[in-house]
This record gives structure tokens, C-alpha cells and sequence, in this order.
């Protein structure tokens, strides 16, 4: 199984140009055995919660299952003594014991010290042919990120194991790699780029980072630093276990620790966290939605949760920062409705829109923030506007309303220097671009781009590479499209691309594979879903 389950882009110049190697000293040391002896009482409670709960109730009867792993065992011993007896004659329980030495022999190493030559310093040995900082100058150019380059994040999950993937994109030269990989501990469901650095002592209001947000199946929210590789655990954690990991005084008790509620509470989620939101004016605050019905405000400066809000009955899947007020939070849930709030007025009744199944994702429009987007489970995009708010969540009455797919709209997203321009990914595995003018939406093109199904969509953040949108889904790659290399896209947004002359071929850009594996894995080209080839398109220039 692989799949890219969310993604998110990195600004030029966020980046550092060259990351730093994880540097373990004492006080990082101290951290991470601790982190880890906490990762190792979870594994130990899980496994004796198992083993109580396979325990069975006859007494002491057993039942088949039981006769048959006694006969294992009774096996297993007999092999292993068998192993023992045919290892015997190699006397390994003596294997570390030193030997008399015989005549003539000395206890060193070498019998003939005398003789080797020493050099003060490696470059003056002329066996040594490779200085020494050789491979760190070549391993230094390949990690090397230039101003001109985009990160992009993708959240991965390949073979059962989780993990961050780092791309670096170049537009220049149609390039893009893996710059490293981050591991995680459990399935990732959200990403957010934070410009904050977290973890790292005390910063002034000035200060800027290059950090992640990441939320998964488990309720905690880890933060890593993007430009330090091969990091173990990360820069800070947002629940319960960043909680325990800090240091605690040390008055002579030992404190016993604290088991994981399942009940949700103010202090923390208890559940998968689905969505995460930076707030860009105030750096400092980032929102979390989860499966345990709350959204949550936490302070990345104290690194814990500020205010915890229950306006919805069912999980919340997805929120979204008002571009101008920014205390107010969009957020959508399984409930079918939404709600934009104040958090400064937590008494205060919120208005509620409602829609006719599941949210999908929820969205505030950039170009005009009086009104937001909200895509549903089954197929259809709304657009509301905040300043017509319903009585009830039943009489909402948006703008317009679009069924874009026939199937879910798991992704979708808006570009932020193009207005009208729009994107939807869905399980349907097409992912469409939109046009959407006064007097409506209408689609421009959909295309098939060969990653499954459609489980993110995501606009690059920068002016120079505004048409360039990355998709990923269900078969855990990544494509990154020129969008203003398609006719229909030059046609439609013709006021925002240069003119061309001649034919203009399209650019669709992935990680590049071995061509063997492709095979082997049945692997097709983008847009040639089952050798369709050009039936992957759909266009409005077909009409």
C-alpha cells in the first residue's frame, strides 16, 4: 500500500540554503531517551492490555488453541536443543576469553609497534589519498536549496510505515526530488507549513523558521524543523505527550504516569487530528480540528492548548483562518454543518450553515474574504457569504451551488494570485480546474494525472509559479503541473499568461523511477488511465 494523503508548499526563500546535520548533544540527548521511554510505556501498555484482553475466562481449562501453542512450544524447545548440542563443539561461552600468550608473543595488537610510521595530521599521510571534507562538500552541494527552488511536503504512507517526504522543486529545469524523509509514528492525515521556529528556546516576534505541523491518527500533533535532516523526534509536540516529555521538578517523588483519556477535555485531543490551520497574523497561534468533535487553539510559544471549542457533534474535518479577521475560524464537520466564529467570544451564539451531507473541506476565498467555499462528500461545491448568515442551519441559501464530481470532493483549493481560479481533486481519481466568474463557475478542464484517487490539490504559494499546482492520491505519487502549459487554462486566464508562439508542450512534472520498476508495476502514463491516452482529458474546448 502507498498513498500521499495530504501535501503542502513551501515560499522561495523559506528554506534554508543548506540544512544542518541533527546534532545530538546532552540536553537533546536527555530528551529523546525520555521521549522514547514514553514511546516504550505506550508499547508496554497496549501489550499487556492485549494480553488481558486475550486471557480467557474458563479458568484453568484450555481450549484446542491452547493444546496446539503447548505442542509448539514443546517443539521449539526440542529444536533448540538440538541447536545447542551441534554448537557445542565451537565453545562459544568461552569465546571472550583471552588466550595465554606463547612463547615469543606479545599481548598488543600489533607485535611490532615500533616500526609503524604516525602522522600528526591525515594530510600529511601519503596513503591517504581523499581529504577528509571531500564527501562532506559533495553531500553539502546535494542538500543545497537555492532561492529560486519550492519545498514541497508530502504526507506518505508506503508499506505500512509513515513517513514526511521533502521534495525540492525546480521550475527552471522540470526537476523534482527527495530531499530527505522524516519518519513518523503513525499515519499522517494533515500537514501545515509553520514560519515560526518551535522548540528551539526563546525567539523574538521577528524571528522566522521553515517548520512543519503534522496531524495523524494518533492525537498528538508533532512540529519538525524542515532544515535539519535525519532528525529522530521532533522540535516540539502539541497533546498529552509533549505534556509528559517536558521536564518536570524534581522534588524527591516519583510521579506516576498518567494514562491517556479517551474522555475530550480542554487540555488536549483524544483523538485523530484531521486538520490544522496557521494563523499568518498571528504567527504564533495554530488551530487543530479532530475526531474528537473539538477544535482546538494552541500557543506555539507555551506549547499548549489556550481555548478548546465544542460547536460541532460529530467530528470536525476541516478549518480555515479568515484571511483579514483573524480571530475568526471556519470549520466544517461530519454534522453537515459549518460555523465561523470568533474565538474571542466564546459565550457568544456562532452562525451555523448546514449542507446536505458530509464536509469535505472548507475554504475562505482570498480574493474577496466576505465569502468561503465548503466541498461535500457527495460531489458538490457551496459558496456562501458570511454576511447573509441563516436563522438556522436548515435555511442556508448559498450563492451558487456545483456538482463538480460524481464521487466525494476530497480536495480542493483556491489559487492565491489568480482570482476565479480553482481546483477539485476526487475519488473519482479527476482532478478539475474552474473558472469562476459573476456569473458563475464553470469548469475549464479535468484531467486524469495518474495518482489514483485525488486526496490533495495544492496551488504554489509564489507569484513567479502561480499556475503550478501539485496533486497526489491513492498511488503515492506526486505530480507537479504547469497549469499555464494547457490550451484551455491559456484561454480561460489569458489576461495572466504571456503570449506564446507555437505549440506549447504540456509540462507535468514527477519524481523520476527507475523505467523497470514503472513496468512491473503496471505503471501508466499520466493522463492514460488503463492506456486510454488522451481519454484522460476532458475539456471545455471539446464542446
Amino acid at each position: 500500500m502507498s498513498m500521499i494523503t495530504a501535501s503542502a508548499w513551501v515560499p522561495r526563500g523559506a528554506a534554508a540554503p543548506f540544512p544542518t546535520k541533527y546534532d545530538v548533544d546532552e540536553t537533546e540527548l536527555a530528551r529523546i531517551s525520555k521521549l522514547a521511554k514514553l514511546q516504550l510505556d505506550d508499547a508496554e501498555e497496549d501489550l499487556d492490555g492485549a494480553r488481558n484482553g486475550q486471557h480467557s475466562p474458563q479458568g484453568s481449562g484450555k481450549s484446542s488453541g491452547e493444546d496446539n501453542e503447548d505442542d509448539e512450544d514443546i517443539r521449539m524447545t526440542l529444536s533448540n536443543k538440538d541447536a545447542d548440542d551441534d554448537l557445542k563443539e565451537y565453545d562459544l561461552d568461552n569465546y571472550d576469553s583471552d588466550a595465554a600468550p606463547k612463547d615469543g608473543e606479545t599481548m598488543a595488537m600489533f607485535g611490532n609497534a615500533r616500526s609503524l610510521a604516525y602522522h600528526p595530521s591525515n594530510a600529511e599521510d601519503p596513503y591517504i589519498t581523499m581529504h577528509e571534507n571531500e564527501d562532506d562538500d559533495d553531500e553539502r552541494e546535494d542538500l543545497q536549496v537555492l532561492a529560486s527552488d519550492n519545498m514541497v511536503i508530502a504526507a506518505k504512507v508506503e508499506d505500512e510505515v509513515a513517513h514526511l517526504e521533502i521534495y525540492v522543486y525546480e521550475d527552471e529545469v522540470d526537476n523534482l526530488y527527495v530531499h530527505h524523509d522524516i519518519m513518523l509514528p503513525a499515519i499522517p492525515l494533515c500537514v501545515e507549513w509553520l514560519d515560526l521556529p518551535v522548540g528551539k528556546g526563546p525567539t523574538d516576534n521577528a524571528a522566522k523558521g521553515n517548520f512543519v505541523a503534522v496531524g495523524t491518527f494518533d492525537p498528538d500533533i508533532e512540529l519538525w524543523d524542515l532544515d535539519t535532516i535525519d532528525s529522530m523526534y521532533p522540535n516540539a509536540i502539541l497533546g498529552q505527550g509533549g505534556e509528559e516529555a517536558k521536564p518536570q521538578a524534581d522534588d524527591g517523588k516519583r510521579k506516576k504516569k498518567r494514562k491517556k483519556s479517551k474522555k475530550a477535555n480542554d487540555d488536549y485531543h483524544v483523538d485523530a487530528v484531521l486538520s490544522l490551520g496557521a494563523n499568518r497574523q498571528h504567527r504564533n497561534l495554530l488551530a487543530s480540528s479532530s475526531a474528537d468533535k473539538t477544535v482546538k487553539l494552541w500557543d506555539l510559544t507555551t506549547q499548549k492548548c489556550a481555548k478548546s471549542y465544542s460547536h460541532h457533534t460529530d467530528k470536525v474535518c476541516s478549518i480555515a483562518w479568515h484571511p483579514k479577521e483573524a480571530t475568526v475560524l471556519l470549520s466544517g464537520s461530519y454534522d453537515r454543518t459549518l460555523v465561523a466564529a470568533d474565538l474571542r467570544a466564546t459565550d457568544s451564539k456562532v452562525p451555523r450553515w448546514g449542507v446536505e451531507s458530509d464536509v469535505e473541506t472548507v475554504a475562505w476565498d482570498p480574493h474577496d474574504t466576505n465569502y468561503f467555499y465548503v466541498t461535500t462528500e457527495s460531489g458538490m461545491i457551496h459558496y456562501h457569504d458570511m454576511r447573509s448568515a441563516p436563522a438556522s442551519a436548515g435555511s442556508s441559501k448559498p450563492v451558487w451551488t456545483l456538482q463538480a464530481h460524481g464521487e466525494s470532493v476530497s480536495s480542493f483549493d483556491i489559487n492565491p494570485a489568480i482570482p476565479g481560479f480553482l481546483v477539485t481533486g476526487s475519488t473519482d481519481k479527476e482532478a478539475k480546474l474552474w473558472n469562476v466568474q459573476p456569473t458563475g463557475p464553470s469548469m475549464v478542464v479535468s484531467r486524469n494525472l495518474g495518482v489514483g484517487k485525488v486526496f490533495t490539490t495544492k496551488f504554489a504559494p509564489d507569484s513567479e509559479v502561480a499556475f503550478r499546482l501539485a496533486v497526489g492520491g491513492s498511488k503515492g505519487n506526486i505530480q507537479i503541473w504547469d497549469t499555464s502549459t494547457n490550451a484551455a487554462v491559456r484561454n480561460a486566464f489569458a489576461h495572466r499568461v504571456g503570449p506564446v508562439s507555437g505549440e506549447v508542450k504540456e509540462r507535468l512534472v514527477g519524481v523520476d523511477e527507475d523505467s523497470s520498476d514503472s513496468e512491473d508495476e503496471g505503471g501508466v502514463e499520466p493522463g492514460a488511465e488503463g492506456g486510454e491516452g488522451e481519454a484522460g482529458w476532458e475539456s471545455m474546448e471539446d464542446d
